[in-house]
């Protein structure tokens, strides 16, 4: 039995039936293996066999009586694969409009609760998809952000896939509807009203509050010094169109470009690869808000997840992650410009998120008990209160490395990965961002209300790219 942390629970407290907060994927895998077709049945008992070596795909909520603490994540007794794999297919003819119709209706769901967090959606049929051969199959992909954050699912996903054609031996299997949770009574409520005292730590305010100062004051000597701007202030950012409360309905989309170029971009100016993602993304964003005549004087300010996942937290789940505040220079007509400008605040917010502590800005999560935390995300929500003040932030830009070699599940390559991730009142606009085997894919989901068709926004993605590379000289 493991207490969810004050993050993770977060995810918890901010679902509503309009903003589900699951995190996965949409992955197009080849349909043939070395032994011929790939089958649902080869994807289930290899699944059936990796299972064990994932403890998040096995556990389900415990709440506490009441909301008095956050909940618990306890071994499901009646673990069923058959419920969280499970197959259909798009009708004929089958192309990119029907994949992300499917993926708009699977990522408007909630979880259910009382199972294990997640479910993987095996979809036939998947015939005409440009870059793709005929026959691929489509693995959507969605796992509660309780449970998860982008390492730890990158994590799980090489768990379920193999770096060679053929996989290992599977071991043990588990067969859909067979029971493979460990035998044994599960916590009672009393259990877990006990377990909730005892974790609860009236240190941790303390603590936390003196780390701030510290902190604080470390990147107030900083500023001083002359030696960096502030970054961006929570609140600080213009009104867009994507900072609204948001509806059921869903709009995702991604497009797949080549990291060299990225990395070509990272040597012609001495940037990082992900200050190169930040302005494409920028340039996507600058010129879809243009087309509308909806493009605010400021810029807009994206919030950038940071991972604090050490090596020896590898594999334990949930969320280790912080985030800092960056502007996207979306004022700035010059792409050349736009990049060196964004370089530079990235820079800077760095500087001030090493200062205060990404640990002590996750520690904040703790300090707001779980009850009142989903009571007060309720009322939001029925209040319609993210439309009456400024944004926190505009938009929510996360770049996950994956692996640079191809892989394989149950003998059949992965052809791409896109990332898919959720929005909530006040940010409806999130831009997953996934490298693998010298690929990048950049993702955009939002609802159809704020994001009317996100095709139109990716085709501004790789335009920009172009763009940018011109203004430096590269490419063609």
């Amino acid at each position: 039995m493991q207490q969810l942390s004050g993050l993770d629970a977060s995810f918890l407290t901010l679902e509503t039936d309009n903003a589900p907060m699951h995190v996965g994927g949409v992955s197009i895998v080849s349909g043939r293996t070395p032994h011929g077709p790939l089958k649902f049945e080869a994807v289930r008992e290899l699944l059936a066999s990796r299972v064990r070596m994932i403890p998040t795909l096995q556990r389900k909520l415990a709440s506490v009586p009441l909301g008095l603490g956050r909940p618990y994540w306890v071994d499901d007794d009646a673990f069923d694969l058959g419920y969280h794999l499970q197959k259909t297919q798009l009708p004929a003819p089958s192309g990119r409009k029907e994949l992300r119709a499917l993926v708009n209706y699977e990522f408007a769901r909630t979880l259910d609760r009382d199972r294990p967090l997640w479910q993987i959606l095996f979809v036939e049929n998947v015939d005409s998809l440009d870059q793709f051969e005929k026959g691929s199959v489509a693995l959507i992909t969605r796992v509660h952000h309780a449970a998860i954050d982008g390492i730890s699912g990158a994590e799980i996903m090489a768990a379920l896939y193999d770096p060679a054609p053929d996989p290992p031996p599977p071991g043990t299997t588990l067969k859909a509807g067979q029971n493979d949770a460990p035998v044994g009574r599960g916590p009672t409520r009393l259990d877990l009203l006990r377990a909730a005292g005892r974790d609860f730590d009236a240190g941790v305010f303390s603590s936390t509050v003196a780390e701030t100062v510290r902190g604080l004051a470390k990147s107030g000597a900083v500023w001083a010094l002359g030696k960096v701007t502030p970054p961006p202030l929570p609140f600080s950012a213009p009104s867009t169109l994507f900072n609204q409360s948001v509806s059921q309905k869903r709009s995702w989309s991604g497009t797949r470009l080549q990291l060299e170029r990225f990395k070509a971009i990272r040597r012609a100016v001495g940037c990082t690869v992900n200050d190169a993602v930040l302005a494409v993304c920028s340039g996507a964003l600058r010129a879809y808000l243009e087309q509308r005549a909806a493009l605010p004087e400021r810029s807009l300010v994206a919030m950038v997840p940071v991972s604090i996942r050490d090596d020896d937290e590898a594999g334990s789940g949930g969320n280790l992650v912080s985030a800092m505040l960056v502007s996207l220079a979306t004022d700035v007509a010059d792409p050349q410009a736009r990049l060196e400008a964004i370089q530079t605040g990235a820079k800077e917010a760095k500087t001030y998120h090493q200062a205060i502590g990404a640990r002590t800005l996750m520690e904040y999560s703790r300090l707001v008990p779980f009850g009142i935390g989903g009571l007060a995300a309720r009322l939001y929500t029925r209040g319609h209160l993210a439309e009456k003040h400024k944004p926190i932030f505009n938009v929510v830009i996360t770049n996950v490395p994956g692996p640079q070699v191809p892989l394989y599940l149950a003998g059949a390559e992965l052809l791409a990965h896109y990332g898919t991730a959720p929005i909530f009142d006040g940010v409806g606009l999130i831009m997953p961002v996934f490298s693998y085997n010298g690929t990048l894919s950049i993702s955009a989901s939002s609802c159809p209300e704020m994001l009317d068709d996100a095709r139109d926004l990716t085709r501004l993605v790789e335009t920009s790219l172009h763009e940018l590379e011109a203004a430096l000289g590269l490419g063609p």
